[in-house]
Protein backbone atom coordinates (compact mmCIF):
# COMPACT_ATOMS: atom_id res chain seq x y z
CA UNK A 1 0.00 0.00 0.00
CA UNK A 2 1.77 3.38 -1.12
CA UNK A 3 1.97 5.70 1.69
CA UNK A 4 2.52 9.61 1.79
CA UNK A 5 3.76 11.53 4.45
CA UNK A 6 2.49 14.95 5.27
CA UNK A 7 4.39 17.44 7.56
CA UNK A 8 3.78 20.07 9.50
CA UNK A 9 4.87 22.39 12.14
CA UNK A 10 3.28 25.05 14.24
CA UNK A 11 4.93 27.15 17.15
CA UNK A 12 3.57 29.41 19.41
CA UNK A 13 5.33 32.17 21.72
CA UNK A 14 4.22 34.67 23.89
CA UNK A 15 0.50 35.82 22.63
CA UNK A 16 -1.78 33.71 21.06
CA UNK A 17 -0.37 34.25 17.62
CA UNK A 18 0.89 30.66 15.71
CA UNK A 19 3.20 30.09 13.12
CA UNK A 20 2.66 27.05 11.19
CA UNK A 21 4.60 25.75 8.14
CA UNK A 22 3.68 23.04 5.45
CA UNK A 23 5.53 22.61 2.90
CA UNK A 24 7.30 25.81 1.22
CA UNK A 25 4.42 27.82 2.96
CA UNK A 26 3.56 29.62 5.66
CA UNK A 27 0.18 30.46 7.67
CA UNK A 28 -0.72 32.00 10.82
CA UNK A 29 -3.45 30.84 13.18
CA UNK A 30 -5.10 33.35 15.77
CA UNK A 31 -7.76 33.72 18.46
CA UNK A 32 -10.92 36.11 18.28
CA UNK A 33 -10.12 39.66 20.56
CA UNK A 34 -10.13 39.54 23.48
CA UNK A 35 -7.82 36.04 23.95
CA UNK A 36 -6.03 36.94 20.48
CA UNK A 37 -6.11 39.65 18.20
CA UNK A 38 -8.42 37.92 15.30
CA UNK A 39 -5.76 38.75 12.66
CA UNK A 40 -6.01 35.04 11.49
CA UNK A 41 -8.20 32.00 11.56
CA UNK A 42 -8.43 29.49 14.37
CA UNK A 43 -7.44 26.15 14.45
CA UNK A 44 -11.07 25.27 14.35
CA UNK A 45 -11.65 27.54 11.29
CA UNK A 46 -9.02 25.51 9.49
CA UNK A 47 -10.05 22.06 10.26
CA UNK A 48 -13.39 23.22 9.07
CA UNK A 49 -12.35 24.72 6.28
CA UNK A 50 -9.46 22.08 5.66
CA UNK A 51 -12.62 19.34 5.40
CA UNK A 52 -14.33 21.32 2.84
CA UNK A 53 -11.11 21.82 0.56
CA UNK A 54 -10.31 18.25 0.83
CA UNK A 55 -14.26 17.73 -0.23
CA UNK A 56 -13.70 19.73 -3.36
CA UNK A 57 -10.58 18.38 -4.10
CA UNK A 58 -11.88 14.85 -4.00
CA UNK A 59 -15.40 15.89 -6.04
CA UNK A 60 -13.18 17.33 -8.68
CA UNK A 61 -10.50 14.39 -8.90
CA UNK A 62 -13.22 11.96 -9.38
CA UNK A 63 -15.39 14.09 -11.42
CA UNK A 64 -12.15 14.33 -13.81
CA UNK A 65 -11.44 10.90 -13.39
CA UNK A 66 -15.59 9.63 -14.33
CA UNK A 67 -15.43 12.72 -17.18
CA UNK A 68 -18.44 14.39 -15.19
CA UNK A 69 -19.20 17.75 -16.37
CA UNK A 70 -18.48 19.15 -13.20
CA UNK A 71 -18.81 23.34 -13.27
CA UNK A 72 -18.30 23.69 -9.39
CA UNK A 73 -19.09 22.32 -5.95
CA UNK A 74 -19.52 24.35 -2.97
CA UNK A 75 -18.96 23.03 0.68
CA UNK A 76 -20.59 24.58 3.22
CA UNK A 77 -20.40 23.68 6.90
CA UNK A 78 -20.81 24.05 10.37
CA UNK A 79 -19.42 22.40 13.31
CA UNK A 80 -21.06 22.82 17.30
CA UNK A 81 -17.81 22.51 19.91
CA UNK A 82 -18.74 22.26 23.43
CA UNK A 83 -16.86 25.55 24.91
CA UNK A 84 -17.15 24.91 28.52
CA UNK A 85 -15.65 21.49 28.00
CA UNK A 86 -12.98 22.87 25.90
CA UNK A 87 -11.91 25.58 28.36
CA UNK A 88 -12.12 23.57 31.28
CA UNK A 89 -15.05 24.54 32.74
CA UNK A 90 -16.39 21.30 32.96
CA UNK A 91 -15.30 17.44 32.88
CA UNK A 92 -18.29 16.49 30.94
CA UNK A 93 -18.05 15.91 27.43
CA UNK A 94 -15.78 16.53 24.94
CA UNK A 95 -13.34 18.54 22.86
CA UNK A 96 -13.80 17.41 19.24
CA UNK A 97 -16.93 19.12 17.47
CA UNK A 98 -19.92 17.11 18.51
CA UNK A 99 -21.86 17.66 15.18
CA UNK A 100 -20.84 18.84 11.77
CA UNK A 101 -23.21 19.39 8.99
CA UNK A 102 -21.58 19.88 5.45
CA UNK A 103 -23.79 21.09 2.72
CA UNK A 104 -22.60 20.19 -0.60
CA UNK A 105 -23.87 21.73 -3.61
CA UNK A 106 -23.31 20.13 -6.89
CA UNK A 107 -23.49 21.99 -10.13
CA UNK A 108 -23.53 19.22 -12.86
CA UNK A 109 -25.97 17.54 -14.98
CA UNK A 110 -26.45 15.02 -12.57
CA UNK A 111 -29.73 13.89 -11.21
CA UNK A 112 -30.14 14.12 -7.08
CA UNK A 113 -29.85 10.69 -6.88
CA UNK A 114 -26.76 10.85 -8.74
CA UNK A 115 -25.79 14.11 -7.23
CA UNK A 116 -26.38 12.38 -3.38
CA UNK A 117 -24.10 8.93 -4.67
CA UNK A 118 -21.51 11.22 -5.93
CA UNK A 119 -21.13 13.32 -2.68
CA UNK A 120 -21.26 9.63 -0.65
CA UNK A 121 -18.54 8.40 -2.40
CA UNK A 122 -16.31 11.67 -2.02
CA UNK A 123 -17.13 11.45 1.25
CA UNK A 124 -15.90 8.22 1.77
CA UNK A 125 -12.77 8.90 -0.11
CA UNK A 126 -11.93 12.36 1.32
CA UNK A 127 -9.21 11.66 3.91
CA UNK A 128 -10.50 15.04 6.35
CA UNK A 129 -13.87 13.15 6.37
CA UNK A 130 -12.61 10.18 7.04
CA UNK A 131 -10.46 11.38 9.96
CA UNK A 132 -13.56 12.78 11.13
CA UNK A 133 -15.61 9.22 11.29
CA UNK A 134 -12.99 6.43 12.43
CA UNK A 135 -10.13 6.88 14.77
CA UNK A 136 -6.66 7.63 14.13
CA UNK A 137 -3.78 7.02 16.11
CA UNK A 138 -2.25 9.96 16.81
CA UNK A 139 1.38 9.49 19.25
CA UNK A 140 2.51 12.15 21.18
CA UNK A 141 6.41 12.80 21.39
CA UNK A 142 7.59 15.15 24.57
CA UNK A 143 10.98 16.32 24.25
Amino acid sequence: MPKKQVIATASIGDSYLIDVQARHFSYKIDQPAPVGADSAPTPLDYFLFSLGGCMCTIGKTLADYRKIALRSIKVEINGDIDTDFLLGKTDEGRAGFTKIQMKVNIDADMTKAEKEAFVEEIEKRCPLADNVKEKSNIEVIVS
